[in-house]
């Protein structure tokens, strides 16, 4: 009944709960998607599943809450996700054997608020493990990031480096890890007797965009993912600058988050650890060109243990 690991995998030993079924089926239940072949086989581990908050046992559904933000998360017309965060949540459904689901929000603080009130169980970022964070959520660092900053090509602010936004005006999404390193850039200019920078606090990824795209600022602030997945699709419209370590950038831990109470956040730690041992973690990755950022291992709380 057991093999070398440290738990076993799900066994044909009578009928399957539904759930997992559900999961394991190349089509789903109700899905018109089939599995993406390329992805290695992914099993269930009942340990995990069963170590799963009771409401979610029984749901059969893991509901993650998520705002607009590529490559994270594409939202089309007619309301799909697509992304690094629904490939990877999909994989995490298979290793946990339930089902999961993107609830669009608009911005972090409703995310945050939605999970502390039930809502939602978790939410995949990008946002950083910190601390203040950590009070109220356990956090599983799966990625690194700097900040960039994306400027229309078509500008004439004349900003080539991240220097040149001193006393510039800069979108970024409220409440972001963007918008704590932006106040560290604005520091930086008025420690060297330039002007600061003036942030716009707006919603999603894609306002920051649209402000900087119609002048009301003269640049987006987001990660360096972002930057990397919006210049790639509109390399003739777009292109960024990074923040450096002089200007006060650090690189930030970004973490999945779920509510501390119930027990969900060790569960989904473990349920990581099993995409990277797989492979699983380093495909979906690579397939969105982000293997320079990718961490060797999830971290669960990764704040607390360095404090």
């Amino acid at each position: 009944m057991s093999d070398s690991r440290s738990h076993r995998r799900w066994r044909t030993h009578g009928p399957l709960p539904v759930a997992i079924l559900c999961v394991l089926a190349l089509a789903g239940c109700g899905a018109s998607q089939e599995e993406d072949p390329a992805s290695p086989s992914l099993d269930a581990v009942p340990a995990l599943h069963d170590a799963l908050p009771r409401s979610v046992q029984d749901s059969g559904v893991l509901r993650f809450a998520g705002d607009s933000h590529p490559p994270f998360r594409s939202v089309a017309a007619d309301g799909s996700v697509t992304g690094i965060d629904a490939d990877l949540q999909k994989a995490l459904g298979r290793v946990l054997g339930v089902r999961t689901e993107i609830k669009i929000v608009n911005n972090l603080p409703a995310a945050l608020q939605g999970m502390l009130s039930g809502r939602y169980e978790a939410f995949n970022g990008p946002v950083q493990a910190t601390a203040e964070r950590e009070r109220q959520f356990d956090t599983i660092t799966w990625m690194t990031s700097r900040t960039a900053y994306v400027l229309p090509k078509s500008s004439k602010a004349g900003v080539s480096s991240a220097d040149d936004l001193c006393g510039r005006k800069v979108a970024v999404v409220k409440s972001s890890v963007v918008e704590g390193q932006l106040k560290k850039l604005s520091a930086y200019c008025t420690g060297k007797g330039d002007r600061a920078t003036t942030a716009i606090g707006l919603d999603d990824t894609n306002a920051t965009l649209l402000a900087a795209r119609s002048g009301r600022a003269d640049a987006a602030g987001m990660t360096q993912a972002a930057a990397i997945d919006v210049t790639g699709a509109q390399k003739d419209t777009y292109t960024y600058v990074t923040q450096t370590e002089q200007q006060g950038a650090t690189t930030d831990n970004l973490a999945l988050l779920v509510p501390k109470d119930g027990g969900l956040g060790p569960v989904v730690h473990k349920a990581f650890q099993e995409l990277v041992d797989s492979g699983e973690y380093r495909r979906v990755m690579k397939h969105w060109g982000l293997t320079d950022v990718m961490v060797d291992e999830p971290v669960l709380n990764i704040a607390g243990e360095e404090g």
